[in-house]
This record gives C-alpha cells, structure tokens and sequence, in this order.
C-alpha cells in the first residue's frame, strides 16, 4: 500500500509490551521503503515540535473515519484513546449505563472507561482499525 504527502494515518507499536498500540500521524514524504512521519500525540524530547520519524511501510495503515455507535456488547472490540496513542481492547462487562470495563491483552489490564471515550469501528465495516489492512493481507494480531 502506498501513501502520499498529507495522508492520514496510525503507526503501529509493535513493542513487546505495547501490541495493540497505534499512533496517530501524518505522512510527510517516502525515501526508499520507509515514510517520514509526524506524529500528531508525541513530541520530541526537548518538547521542540512533534516527533517526526523514519517509519517503515509495513507499521503504517491507513487511518479509520469515525462511526458512532450508542452503546457495546461484551466481548465487542473496542479503542480507546490514552498515554497518547490508541489500544485495542475488548468490552469485559458494562458498569453502569455510560462506564464499561474494558480488557487489554496487551498489558493484561482491566480499566474502567467512560463511554464517550471511546473511538469504535464494527467487525467487518472497517476491518484494518483491528489490525487488518485486506489489501496487502497483513494482520497484527
């Protein structure tokens, strides 16, 4: 999958204790196989700007549109926004009528968010906000 200048798109972390981590960013030129990319949550270490990087083609997905939705089922998929980038999680049980409890493999955490925290994409509608990109048949599961 290509990119162009202004694109935007989600770096994938794929640290040993952060699967399931994506970063927003947008693409700001290609050299070679890799993209240089600015990072709309993460700056440089002397606070200086965003952080730009070299990031190679293959940590890079397109970034999901927006769907709202009212409310979840358990075990439904789930992103949440926090410590500056997205986690993938999964609905462990409903709170209260606007907090659920929700998983994250990654960290092996349970944390309780409210529901306007959330960012959602149904299986099947946008498949690549759960690590799928079809088109070039990579998963990051």
């Amino acid at each position: 999958m290509r990119f162009n200048r202004g694109d935007s798109i989600e770096v994938v972390d794929m640290g040993l204790d952060s699967w399931g981590l994506f970063y927003d960013g947008t693409i700001i030129s290609r050299v070679g196989k890799e993209y240089i990319v600015v990072f709309g949550t993460l700056v440089e270490a002397d606070n200086s700007g965003f952080l730009r990087e070299f990031v190679k083609a293959d940590k890079i997905r397109p970034k999901p549109g927006d769907v709202f939705v009212t409310g979840f089922d358990l075990r439904e998929k789930v992103d949440v926004f926090a410590n500056d980038g997205w986690w993938v999680g999964f609905i462990a049980s409903k709170i209260v009528e606007s907090e659920y409890l929700v998983h994250f493999d990654s960290t092996n955490q349970d944390i309780i968010y409210p529901f306007a925290i959330f960012a959602f994409i149904k299986t099947g509608m946008l498949p690549m906000r759960f690590g799928c990109i079809p088109a070039v048949e990579q998963c990051w599961k």
